[in-house]
């Protein structure tokens, strides 16, 4: 039977290798049937402590686990890819804002938010990046579609659920999704821009998926 030690190695050589997060049951199909979810729970939660400190970090994501390297170290790393990272329009970032934070919403609830319209490349940009999905329909007629964020928004942001969005303390008025002061949309441009340089497996390129649509406006 194996120890924890050589349990712990062996997610950590899987998470290493691993292009994209994984989830505890992927991770548990590593053992038989005498390491259970719970021990592999724990015992990842003694690696991302291994880990801590250093230049790559253990982290919880809402599609699993992977190591990526530190935000922090951004401005370094990003000396070694000369590559821009994509930039999104105002438009793009305030609908996506106010996806995150009034989810599920229809196009016609978004436009209403932000009092223009919404143009269908603008919800394509979001649908191709994977930021957004239909998640239902509205029951009213035409059955509108209603709009979610995925776990993939989560991971780029580096979260493991919507409650750890930054938090927003004027929600309840709809002009805050645009105003200047409490503005998610920049907040939620600033943090993609944080982190999406930062979700890079160790030993691994930029991971796949940054040559996402152009700026729109």
């Amino acid at each position: 039977m194996l120890n924890p030690h050589d349990v712990k190695k062996i997610l950590e050589a899987a998470l290493l290798a691993a292009n994209q997060p994984l989830a505890l049951p992927a991770l548990r199909k590593l053992f038989d049937e005498e390491i259970n979810l719970d021990t592999v729970r724990a015992l990842l939660d003694e690696l991302r402590r291994d880990w801590s400190g250093r230049g790559v970090q253990l982290v919880n994501l809402a599609s699993g686990w992977r190591f990526q390297t530190r935000p922090d170290l951004q401005r370094y790393l990003e000396r070694l890819s000369p590559e821009k990272l994509p930039r999104y329009s105002r438009a793009v970032m305030e609908t996506l804002a106010i996806i995150a934070y009034r989810q599920p919403v229809t196009r016609g609830d978004i436009e209403e938010i932000r009092g223009v319209s919404v143009s269908t490349h603008v919800i394509r940009t979001l649908e191709d990046r994977g930021w957004i999905d239909t998640v239902g329909f509205r029951e009213v007629p035409g059955r509108p579609a209603l709009f979610g964020t995925t776990k993939t928004f989560l991971d780029d942001l580096g979260l493991l659920s919507l409650e750890e969005l930054p938090p927003l303390d004027e929600l309840r008025e709809l002009d805050a999704i645009a105003g200047l002061e409490h503005d998610p949309a920049g907040v939620l441009g600033s943090t993609i821009e944080r982190t999406q340089s930062a979700d890079v497996a160790a030993g691994a390129d930029v991971a796949e998926g940054r040559d996402a649509a152009a700026q729109t406006s």
